[in-house]
């Protein structure tokens, strides 16, 4: 059996439509999707700042991106900043080995959801940690991780993508 299409055939583009605008239904079913993801404990140490491009969220986001991306990212129509939950509530434990695990998990719903609504998504880290920390102001025990654009992509997937083999996956980190 070959890997599902949907699998397959997702990209990350590089640009993206700014014409076109996500709606309030599809920002729901992503933020859904992404809360089925499997997580230790059934914590979902996961949460989401959520700016659609137009929205005084989408501007208090771009300004603390980096140069590369500031150059593609804008014209995403929905910026997500990803924050993961790294203390863990009633236990002695001063750090949670898995909450960026888990909010991985919670991203690549996200991704596969949007990608089966004929969304394309780009995860990316070009963007000043400090500063929006400083802006969000998040919760005691939340840590910003990265962010995810999101829209119809102005480019077509790359026929050529070139992956890691299987082979590689088995063997690369291994002496």
């Amino acid at each position: 059996m070959p890997v599902h299409p949907l699998l397959a055939s997702r990209f990350s583009p590089m640009w993206f439509d700014s014409d076109w605008n996500v709606t309030d239904d599809d920002v729901e079913v992503l933020l859904d999707a992404a809360r089925w993801a499997p997580s230790a404990g059934n914590s979902q140490p996961w949460a989401y700042f959520v700016a659609r491009r137009g929205e005084p969220e989408h501007d208090r986001i771009v300004k603390h991106l980096a140069r590369s991306s500031g150059r593609w990212a804008p014209s995403a129509s929905l910026l997500i900043v990803t924050m993961a939950h790294r203390y863990v509530e009633d236990t002695d434990w001063a750090y949670s080995d898995f909450a960026d695990y888990d909010l991985g998990q919670s991203v690549a719903h996200l991704t596969l959801q949007a990608h089966a609504m004929d969304l394309a998504c780009r995860q990316f880290r070009a963007f000043n940690l400090e500063t929006l920390t400083d802006d969000l102001q998040p919760g005691a025990g939340w840590h910003i991780v990265s962010m995810i654009a999101i829209g119809r992509a102005a480019e077509d997937r790359p026929a050529d993508r070139e992956r890691r083999s299987t082979e590689e996956l088995r063997t690369a980190p291994w002496d």
